[in-house]
């Protein structure tokens, strides 16, 4: 797709020069740099209604109410501000103003600190019309900021609010060229992790594509969608919580597939002794999943794979994690307390190898460190032996000699972790075999779907099926 950048100076100045678009900022915390963006462009008053900022939290409780949890940089907070700002704009310019195409910016962040105790985050918002009596919309996004400097990070939060602006009233018809400008002048110097786009103006397209721009597009590593096809953030729902994912290429989900999610999760849940509300379970798609024989991805298949897993009930992390220890690194901003990981006793056998073969310098410790910690356990699928046509699991699995004691470490203290109650006589389906028997409308392959997901096949035509 042919894409080209806009400088955030004239982006600024192209909105202050179309007349109705007219609207509210309200900054909190370190995110006191997009109104300034505008001012500096010239021809703000065209744009600009008011600019306003609650740096202190009392101030803020007054205007936006208390905020029980304690958490000012936070969803519930950016939705208070937008939905504060929206009645304000309509109860004050809508009869004074009826041409216009109103819109509120809101932002809540906290840029990294003197001790570098804080990273740097926050959820940014804009509520806004497309046409003076069109629908009203929303666009979120949870924000990281990677520059080293707090300078630095407040001028990127100042570049990324103009691109919002500019992305929704300037290529709300092609969400891909939206997802992408986001980061125009400020690429490499935020992460957008989460990206939601609601209203009757956006209704043309799966927002679920959302998260799959971001990725595969590099402005994050990993995004997330939950069972109603709506994209959530990490911080909302997993800190200090506990976890498992299990990654696959979903294509299409089989009886393995769910004997593997319901065994795993069955013996995690069993070994955290934890309540059901304190446990949360993601199923992981890759990109290198997702990529064809040319490295393109599908975005059809991509939502056919959400849809069989959102129909099993599960919520989805799409990532671009190529090993384990890039997903580790990414949740461990979420403080959570028990890791499980899911992988198949082939995939075990293959990560154990490259990790000796590949670290005869001495790393080798240092590598099995950086997968395996006090919180994270690798939970082990059975599988059939190649070569034998055994079951090969994890205790009985042969490794490299030079890495046999080490091996044997990680079984004994649980960081390696077999699953025991697993269904032998099924180890013999595979996906890529179900995949072609529902292509080539091959009798039988029903039944090696799970059975709320042969209708859904069927009825809407998935991977390939062109039977009755």
């Amino acid at each position: 797709m042919d894409y080209q950048m806009i400088k955030t100076e004239q982006k600024a100045l192209d909105i202050n020069l179309n007349d109705p678009i007219y609207g509210t900022f309200a900054e909190i915390g370190a995110g006191q740099e997009v109104a300034r963006n505008f001012f500096q462009a010239g021809a703000a008053a065209g744009t600009i209604a008011k600019t306003m900022s609650a740096y202190d939290k009392t101030y803020s409780d007054a205007i936006y109410g208390d905020e029980p949890t304690g958490r000012y940089v936070s969803e519930s907070r950016l939705y208070k501000m937008l939905d504060h700002e929206w009645g304000l704009m309509e109860e004050r310019l809508s009869t004074t103003r009826p041409d216009a195409t109103f819109f509120v910016f809101a932002d809540t962040v906290q840029a990294i600190n003197y001790t570098r105790t804080i990273k740097g985050n926050g959820w940014m918002g804009l509520r806004f019309r497309l046409t003076p009596d069109g629908p009203v919309n929303d666009m979120v996004l949870h924000v990281k900021m990677l520059d080293t400097n707090n300078r630095l990070q407040q001028e990127a939060i100042g570049v990324l609010g103009v691109n919002m602006i500019y992305a929704c009233f300037y290529h709300n018809d092609d969400p891909e060229k939206m997802v992408r400008s986001l980061v125009d002048n400020i690429k490499d110097r935020v992460s957008i992790d989460l990206l939601r786009i609601n209203g009757d103006d956006f209704n043309y397209f799966d927002k679920r594509l959302l998260s799959l721009y971001l990725v595969s597009h590099k402005l994050t590593s990993v995004a997330m969608f939950d069972v109603n096809r709506t994209s959530i953030h990490a911080s909302e729902f997993l800190y200090r919580e506990s976890l498992m994912v299990i990654r696959g290429n979903f294509r299409p989900p089989t009886i393995v597939t769910l004997d593997v999610i319901e065994s795993s999760y069955a013996q995690f849940k069993e070994e955290s002794a934890l309540p059901d509300d304190k446990l949360n379970l993601m199923m992981e798609l890759t990109l290198d999943y997702l990529k064809g024989e040319n490295e393109e991805i599908n975005e059809n298949d991509f939502l056919q794979r959400g849809d069989m897993l959102c129909a099993l009930g599960y919520k989805v992390l799409l990532s671009d994690c190529a090993n384990h220890e890039m997903l580790i690194n990414y949740l461990s901003d979420y403080k959570i307390s028990n890791l499980g990981l899911v992988i198949g006793s082939h995939e075990l056998k293959k990560i154990i190898t490259d990790k000796f073969t590949q670290n005869q310098d001495g790393r080798l410790l240092v590598a099995f460190g950086e997968l395996f910690s006090q919180n994270i356990k690798i939970y082990v699928y059975p599988a059939l032996d190649d070569t034998t046509g055994e079951i090969m699991t994890a205790e009985n699995m042969s490794v490299p000699e030079g890495i046999k004691f080490l091996y044997q470490y990680l079984l004994d203290s649980k960081q390696i972790v077999p699953v025991h109650r697993f269904n032998k006589d099924i180890l013999h389906v595979y996906p890529q075999t179900v995949l072609k028997d529902i292509k080539d409308n091959k009798v039988g392959w029903e039944s090696y779907v799970p059975e709320s997901l042969v209708s859904l096949i069927k009825e809407k035509r998935l991977f390939g099926f062109n039977g009755n």
